[in-house]
């Protein structure tokens, strides 16, 4: 049997061995229920503790769909929008969840996955009245969909329009961390907890065994928000399960750990490519890559590799992405890129 190199997606392994050692370890004792025990209010106080506000709601999901649709729906009343970039997880990887909970999704922006001011500004002006629905809340992911990083002037523009309009500002955190330690970026997590509503910080696609520790610092739109968590199947029985996980993560400092090794080894995999002459169709500084491969390649390396073919360019050329984890090793980045240079006739 061949064993492919898993370049898929950043949660291919079932958890980092840090984590799934205190979970473990946790075992040994009792817990009360649905994130009411002593280990979820200490990772709540560890995660207020970092980003600089006593203040700040902190609740724990599962995953990061579940999240962005508890989230959303609890923000905006019936007949309010979301304003997202084009490639926005919201949009294209949740099955309409936002859509299947009553709200639309206004498609604003695209350049590296990215979202501006003036596509905000733009929207807004364009629903004016009662029969249209109203924008009401901006989403953003960092990283993004592209594994670009949004700057501390670019939020600080966002959240200036947002304020100039009346919206919310909305950050899906799934990939934070790698965003957080990447050479590209420079807003901190206390920057980012000052400059939106809300975010998450997302834990499944970091290393730990599933969940995201979502984070309301806008004490208007936190009311009742545990009511929407059950009634939306988010309230976990054994909510102590997120609460160990996200606790040893940050106190061990394994949170941001976790993340370098994944960016670095995507620096390797774009260095080794770029080498070989292969183009990208964005530059990332995080831990998503995507080469722009000939097509004739494609079925040659899904033999010994597993990755998703992002977009079908043309009739010969296609851009797929790769992803790195922090269990991806040096010798599957070369693996890789010595098979693409075989084939494109440079090794």
């Amino acid at each position: 049997m061949n064993v492919k190199i898993n370049f898929i997606n950043d949660y291919n392994a079932a958890g980092h061995p840090g984590i799934i050692g205190a979970v473990q370890a946790a075992c040994r004792n009792k817990y009360v229920g649905y994130g009411l025990d002593e280990e979820t209010e200490k990772a709540k106080h560890l995660i207020r503790k970092l980003i600089g506000n006593d203040n700040a709601q902190v609740h724990f999901l599962t995953g990061g769909t579940q999240t962005n649709m508890i989230a959303l729906s609890a923000f905006l009343r019936p007949y309010e929008a979301v304003i997202a970039p084009k490639p926005a997880h919201i949009l294209v990887h949740e099955t309409g969840a936002i859509e299947a909970a009553g709200h639309k999704i206004l498609i604003a922006g695209e350049e590296g996955g990215k979202i501006k001011p003036e596509d905000i500004r733009a929207i807004a002006l364009q629903h004016e009245n009662e029969h249209m629905v109203r924008p009401k809340l901006v989403f953003i992911s960092q990283a993004t969909e592209y594994g670009t990083v949004y700057s501390l002037d670019e939020l600080t523009a966002l959240r200036g329009v947002c304020d100039e309009l009346g919206l919310l500002l909305y950050m899906d955190g799934a990939r934070l961390a790698p965003a957080l330690v990447s050479v590209g970026g420079n807003a901190s997590i206390c920057d980012i907890a000052r400059l939106t509503d809300a975010f998450y910080m997302g834990g499944t696609k970091n290393g730990l065994l599933f969940g995201e520790a979502l984070v309301i610092n806008n004490t208007d739109i936190g009311e009742d928000f545990r009511y929407y968590m059950k009634q939306r199947g988010g309230l976990l029985a054994k909510g102590f399960l997120l609460g160990i996980q996200f606790g040893y993560a940050l106190e061990s400092g394994l949170y941001f750990d976790i993340p370098k090794q994944a960016n670095a080894t995507a620096a390797l995999l774009t260095g080794g490519l770029r080498r070989l002459g292969c183009a990208f169709a964005v530059e990332t500084c995080t831990n998503q890559v995507f080469p722009i491969i000939k097509n004739e390649f494609i079925p040659a390396l899904e033999r010994d590799f597993l990755f998703e073919i992002w977009e079908r360019i043309n009739e010969t050329l296609s851009c797929i992405r790769l992803v790195t984890t922090w269990d991806t090793t040096g010798e599957q980045v070369n693996a890789f890129v010595s098979r693409y240079g075989e084939l494109a006739g440079v090794l």
